[in-house]
């Protein structure tokens, strides 16, 4: 079968033009799945009474999947943890560390994990407004 060069050269150019089209849009899709960095914290105080309380932290993850996390805060009003559940729980002074256990320890991007624990404080008991996670 013979071809002219012009056909030849459409037809390169037409495949040329596929391959890129292909090219770009793989590119296109690789960068929608990046995930945006960060992280929501809902601390909320389910109960109080003079000297004591217990509180529930909730964390999603709004950035790439995490295999194994740290929670990081600060009391404002002095607090300390006392007892704490699904995650182990340090402290220095007012600066608090929490650390997924082994069961909880992968959050998918808008996964989120939940852990609580028991306190103690004196005069007040403001909720910390700032976390940071890993």
């Amino acid at each position: 079968m013979f071809r002219s060069p012009r056909t030849a050269r459409l037809r390169v150019g037409l495949v040329a033009a596929t391959a890129a089209a292909l090219v770009t849009g793989t590119a296109v899709m690789a960068t929608n799945a990046q995930a945006a960095a960060g992280c929501r914290v809902t601390y909320t105080t389910a109960s109080q009474w003079p000297g004591g309380f217990t509180a529930n932290v909730d964390v999603t993850n709004l950035g790439d999947p995490i295999n194994g996390w740290n929670l990081r805060w600060t009391f404002p009003s002095g607090q300390r943890v006392t007892q704490a559940w699904s995650a182990t729980v340090t402290s220095s002074g007012a600066d608090v560390t929490a650390t997924n256990v082994g069961y909880n320890g992968s959050i998918a991007t808008n996964g989120s994990v939940s852990f609580g624990f028991n306190g103690s404080w004196s005069g007040a008991n403001t909720a910390p407004t700032a976390f940071s996670l890993n």
